[in-house]
């Protein structure tokens, strides 16, 4: 795999964590994926992406998407940061306990990934 192959396949699972979590978070508040205008998960997953899409900007992830400690970090943070900000700027709600969520389920995913890959690579051998 090249290193091109493994940063689409790292932004990929960013963008699926971020996802998943808007999903999720939907359908614990009965809110349903579409939502009443059929935009409902996009409504709630682009403050993220977004966000997440600054944190690939900032920490130039593609160059060690694998690297939990560098990329993920920063491309955590600015999605948690960014989503809320951005969430907060178009009326959305930004209480505490939702950001102690999103940010815990988020570290989960996007360091967790990072961590997984990085511990299999190193067993492998390989430079993760």
């Amino acid at each position: 795999m090249n290193v091109r192959q493994a940063a689409a396949g790292a932004a990929a699972l960013d963008a699926g964590v971020i996802v998943l979590f808007s999903a999720i978070g939907r359908a614990s508040h009965d809110e349903g994926v579409l939502g009443e205008h059929g935009l409902g998960l996009a409504t709630t997953a682009w403050p993220f992406l977004a966000g997440g899409a600054a944190g690939w900007l900032v920490a130039r992830a593609w160059n060690a998407p694998c690297d939990w400690r560098r990329a993920g970090a920063i491309v955590w943070t600015a999605t948690l940061a960014g989503g809320m900000a951005l969430r907060a700027a178009t009326g959305q709600g930004v209480q505490v306990s939702f950001v102690v969520v999103a940010g815990t389920f988020l570290a989960a995913g996007l360091l967790g990934w990072r961590a997984v890959s990085g511990a299999v690579a190193k067993r492998r051998g390989l430079k993760a």
